[in-house]
């Protein structure tokens, strides 16, 4: 896979919250979102872009014990893509799980 940012693979990721990392990536899902059915190569740049942090946030080692719980999100969320037919996920129930992280982090911020 193609580094798409480049910039977080210096380090940089490791510096922000989990509460920031999973904001992130949830603004990534919400893309995905946004663009399914209307522009399948937005669609698919996004998607690219959410696993990406997704296999940052795995691999940053402060989050250790919540491993389980990351890589169910990657699961969860390429189940999602494929129209939910494993768990029946959808990209709204993600949206929804990963807002909570990004007002977390906007209210740690303030």
């Amino acid at each position: 896979m193609t580094t798409l940012h480049k910039t977080l693979h210096d380090g940089r990721w490791q510096t922000f919250s989990l509460a920031e990392q999973m904001g992130n990536i949830g603004s990534e899902i919400g893309r995905v979102a946004r663009w399914q059915g209307k522009d399948e190569r937005h669609c698919a740049a996004a998607a690219d872009r959410a696993l990406e942090l997704i296999d940052l946030t795995i691999q940053d080692p402060r989050w250790r014990a919540r491993l389980k719980e990351l890589t169910r999100v990657r699961e969860i969320f390429i189940d999602a893509l494929s129209g939910g037919k494993a768990y029946r996920s959808s990209l709204a129930d993600l949206d929804r799980y990963f807002f909570c992280f990004a007002l977390a982090a906007r209210l740690h911020k303030s």
